[in-house]
């Protein structure tokens, strides 16, 4: 199954989740019932020291995770067939423990609150089941004029 990235953007040079960028992190986020999950394995070099995932990695990784997941309801709310182009308003990400860096990470998101063009997600990385880092942030879609408008193309 294609993921959000893949299906609404796949020019996109996004660092954290464009399919188009070689050097990206190219997360791939899918619609689970109410949320949105990603699975995504670090390398070597995303690493802040042996076996631990950079802060600045995570950050990234869950900052395009929670903006899909913001895009997708917006696009399901409005009845769209394309998202809006969403940016990042506020987002604050709280590391709770060391992220390891030999196995598969699960992202997960949800909506906390929506007032179209705004939505609050909430949001988690896991490790084995363990939260090792927690996301909260606010994305909102964005008209014309914005640098951002076209942002899927």
């Amino acid at each position: 199954m294609k993921s959000l990235q893949e299906t609404h953007a796949p020019g996109s040079r996004c660092f954290g989740c464009g399919p188009a960028n070689p050097r990206g992190l190219r997360i791939q986020s899918h619609v689970v019932g109410d949320e949105v999950i990603a699975h995504w394995t670090p390398e070597p070099h995303h690493e802040a020291f042996e076996n631990i995932l950079n802060g600045g990695i995570i950050g990234v990784i869950l900052d395009c995770h929670a903006n899909w997941t913001a895009a997708w309801h917006l696009m399901d709310l409005r009845g769209d067939s394309e998202p809006p182009s969403t940016v990042t308003a506020d987002f604050h990400i709280r590391l709770r423990r060391p992220t390891p860096t030999d196995r598969e990470l699960l992202l997960r998101a949800r909506v906390a609150e929506s007032a179209d063009p705004k939505v609050r997600i909430a949001g988690s990385l896991e490790v084995d089941g363990v939260v090792t880092a927690t996301v909260e942030g606010l994305f909102m879609a964005v008209t014309e004029g914005h640098p951002a408008f076209h942002r899927w193309d």
